[in-house]
Parts: structure tokens; C-alpha cells; sequence
């Protein structure tokens, strides 16, 4: 397989609100919309847990 066709591995300690696949997985995974993910990840950053804590904080 060639660059092009291979994803490599995703972190998932960081949100990447530039990944369409990774926005996708953490709407799915936290139970929220997009718009509610970006707001989370421009307060506390891209950090997965500080965004579930700022989530769980929230609800």
C-alpha cells in the first residue's frame, strides 16, 4: 500500500478538528454536534480529555 491509500493511525489524546473521520468519531464517540465539539476544542484546546471534562462540566 502506498501513502495515498493508507491512513495511519489517529491519536486519540488530541481532537483533529481538520480530519473529517476524526470529527466524525469524536461527535459519535462524546455525544455531541460539530458545532458543540469546535466550541469545546477553541476554549480548552485540543486535548481529548481536557474537552470531555469541558463537556461533562457543561451538562
Amino acid at each position: 500500500m502506498d501513502k495515498l491509500t493508507r491512513r495511519e493511525q489517529p491519536d486519540r489524546s488530541k481532537i483533529n478538528m481538520q480530519r473529517r473521520y476524526e470529527v466524525k468519531y469524536w461527535t459519535h464517540a462524546l455525544g455531541v454536534s460539530k458545532e458543540r465539539l469546535q466550541q469545546a476544542v477553541d476554549k480548552v484546546g485540543n486535548s481529548a480529555a481536557a474537552v470531555r471534562k469541558e463537556l461533562a462540566q457543561q451538562t
